[in-house]
């Protein structure tokens, strides 16, 4: 058998397994308030934790090329109160960096956690689709749009608005594990001045459990076109981010 015959089978062995799962999928109410709850706990806990931010810089090249700059490791520290954190270099291109002082910032103030979560989740039509596998555990995928009537009170439910895609929720953990989403309209940025983003551009999001169960983001991948309009040029976007090294800081 050849390698290709192989892989053919083995996908429609996945396929009849994922069909013959006959498992009533859970009641979208109570599965879906559960789901929210961890993501406000999550929300609310996130800036207790200390970590690592892996991210590839946004530079714009001579081609119109965004994303095609150096990766940088910063650690970032929050300070007691979560009201500012402090970002210090740690490896630029993969070669450390000697004293590197740290930079405080202050924190974006935003609602708290259930309060954000639960604007996000009104800007949305949810549907429980069906059963699938990620990381070896049951997860229940679940597909969203942007409901036309909606009225965002929050930045990520503006956000959210622009976007439909698939979310993988863990079925035991009832957490977030994978969001794909793809941008239903144009995306605009420094309030249309800087650059639009065109209609079509995705992000995946990843999270993993932690300490006590909590679950954080791990990953961030965005790729899009559009035009940065300052320089009457074409992007490209295509960057990662990586969370990695949680630590609780206090």
């Amino acid at each position: 058998m050849t390698a290709a015959a192989r892989l053919i089978g083995a996908a429609l062995l996945i396929q009849a397994a994922t069909g013959n799962d006959a498992r009533p999928l859970p009641a979208p109410t109570p599965f879906l308030d559960a789901v929210r709850s961890n993501l406000a706990r999550s929300q609310d806990s996130q800036n207790q934790f200390a970590y690592k931010e892996r991210r590839t810089d946004l530079d714009l090249n001579p081609f119109g090329r965004l994303g095609t700059g150096s990766t940088r490791v910063v650690e970032v520290t929050p300070i007691a109160g979560g009201t500012a954190v402090t970002r210090r270099l740690l490896e630029r291109d993969g070669m450390p960096i000697a004293d590197s002082m740290p930079v405080r910032r202050q924190v974006r103030m935003s609602e708290q956690g259930r309060s954000m979560v639960d604007d996000v989740a009104a800007m949305l039509d949810v549907v429980i689709d069906h059963r699938d596998t990620l990381n070896g555990r049951d997860a229940i995928v679940v597909t969203f749009k942007p409901r036309p009537d909606a009225k965002p009170r929050t930045r990520e439910g503006r956000l959210a608005r622009d976007f439909a895609g698939q979310i993988w929720i863990d079925e035991q953990a009832k957490e977030v594990a994978r969001v794909d989403a793809t941008a239903i309209d144009d995306l605009s940025f420094g309030y249309g001045v800087l650059a639009r983003l065109n209609e079509g551009a995705t992000v995946t999001v990843r999270r993993q459990p932690f300490e006590a169960g909590l679950w954080l983001p791990v990953s961030l991948r965005f790729n899009g076109e559009g035009r940065a309009l300052l320089f009457f040029r074409k992007l490209t976007i295509n960057f990662a981010v990586d969370w990695f090294d949680y630590r609780k800081a206090f």
